[in-house]
């Protein structure tokens, strides 16, 4: 995930600050997704990341800090996987299947998301809100973008993106964080979750 949301004073300058970065932020969210923000702390933190408790405060000023920088990391990395995923010479509909596909893929690797994300709420609803709102206008843009293309009607706008978004994070508790043996893998639910949308689930005599 590319970090973010560090503050301009404390931004590294250099690879390897931006590497020690790094390492931080991913001992937060292991710290983090292990305890609780509650439990967590800065030593810890550290610990995992293998550098001085000094080097912290290079980067951050407070366990709350770094927290809020980890759930802005995370949406970034939700954001980054799907943009990596989307090619342009794909249509509306297979965007979202794409996007779909690569946040599950995102989240099998980083299953620490849900328990942050969640967390966010209690701890710092300023980040958590942000987090969905930034999700939410994203997906609104591609459904602009294959209204404007004709693929889509032109009536959509934000409760649409919403409940696209909804579904998404519900798959991804689903077959990420809750997987059983046996289930489909990404690329079907994804495929399934596109027709769901192409078709909807009313029957003929609807």
């Amino acid at each position: 995930m590319a970090a973010t949301d560090v503050s301009s004073d404390k931004t590294p300058r250099t690879e390897r600050g931006r590497r020690t970065l790094r390492k931080l932020l991913d001992a937060a969210a292991t710290e983090f997704a292990e305890k609780g923000f509650h439990e967590a702390s800065i030593s810890g933190i550290t610990r995992s990341a293998g550098v001085a408790l000094g080097t912290f405060y290079t980067y951050f000023d407070s366990k709350d800090a770094i927290f809020r920088a980890l759930v802005s990391d995370m949406s970034a990395g939700v954001g980054k996987a799907a943009r990596e995923a989307i090619e342009p010479s794909m249509g509306a509909l297979e965007v979202e299947r794409a996007a779909l596909c690569a946040f599950l893929e995102f989240a099998a690797e980083h299953k620490e998301i849900y328990r942050i994300i969640d967390e966010a709420e209690f701890v710092d609803p300023e980040s958590y809100r942000a987090h969905y709102e930034t999700i939410g206008a994203r997906i609104e843009e591609r459904l602009r973008v294959g209204a404007e293309g004709g693929e889509y009607r032109p009536d959509l706008g934000p409760p649409e993106a919403w409940a696209l978004m909804g579904m998404n994070v519900f798959l991804g508790l689903r077959y990420v964080i809750w997987a059983r043996e046996g289930d489909p893998d990404f690329a079907e639910v994804a495929r399934r979750a596109n027709a769901f949308l192409a078709r909807g689930i009313a029957g003929s005599n609807a």
